[in-house]
């Protein structure tokens, strides 16, 4: 019984020891699109929850591969460079056109639009990007310091489950070594990001993956704004 015992012992120590460890490391190389911008045009109500979007996309270009200076993989998308529309923090929607309609409901909706590279990093400069209001009921203010998630998203299978992009984005707000932060809990894994950057995740087990993200103060106290914290479910199959 004792031999059992310690065999048990054993394993269980050796399994804990081979479980891959979970990092994220600050993905460099991209394009920065500095001058890239996206402007509104004009929202219009076409029919009963069906609102047209018309954008106007200066120094970018949509549906294009972005060419990149990294030689690793990231989940990419076939049709090319396009906007990340976003309602009330909900999983975006990818549109590859300046000119689309969305459904919306009738409460209000918070729109956030922004430019999207082909394998989904966020374009981040201060024209890159739109946030506005539509619908009825009570509005929130859009001056307070908002965090949006943006990546991961959905399922990876594949090669693209070795490095898997963790994107948001921030409005009204800055994070910095002494300032606000955001944390990424990343299954039971923390982690304090100080740069608005994007970054890549290894060391995820296949299944699915929670992830947390907190825009947080310098003291480590969640911020108290919309939409803060968020919170995803993506999954990884071989």
């Amino acid at each position: 019984m004792k031999k059992i015992f310690t065999l048990l012992l054993v394993v269980f120590i050796s399994s804990c020891s081979n479980k891959t460890k979970i990092t994220i490391t600050k993905v460099e190389g991209s394009p920065l699109y500095e001058n890239a911008k996206l402007s509104l045009d004009s929202i219009y109500q076409k029919e009963k929850n069906n609102f047209m979007f018309s954008f106007e996309v200066d120094n970018y270009e949509l549906g294009k591969q972005t060419e990149k200076d990294f030689d690793y993989q990231l989940a990419n998308s076939e049709k090319g460079q396009h906007i990340h529309l976003i309602i009330n923090n909900d999983p975006y929607y990818a549109k590859y056109s300046n000119n689309f309609s969305q459904l919306l409901n009738t409460n209000n909706n918070v729109i956030l639009a922004f430019l999207s590279r082909s394998y989904h990093e966020s374009v981040k400069n201060e024209n890159a990007y739109f946030i506005t209001q539509i619908g009825e009921g009570d509005s929130i203010d859009l001056s307070k310091e908002l965090l949006f998630y943006s990546r991961p998203k959905g399922n990876y299978t594949g090669e693209s489950t070795k490095k898997v992009l963790l994107d948001f984005y921030l409005i009204n707000t800055k994070i910095s070594p002494n300032g606000n932060k955001v944390r990424a809990t990343i299954e039971e894994t923390e982690f304090l990001i100080d740069e608005w950057s994007s970054y890549y995740i290894e060391g995820l087990p296949k299944g699915e993956i929670s992830i947390k993200l907190e825009l947080i103060d310098n003291d480590g106290e969640l911020i108290n704004a919309p939409f803060n914290p968020s919170e995803r479910i993506v999954i990884l199959e071989d």
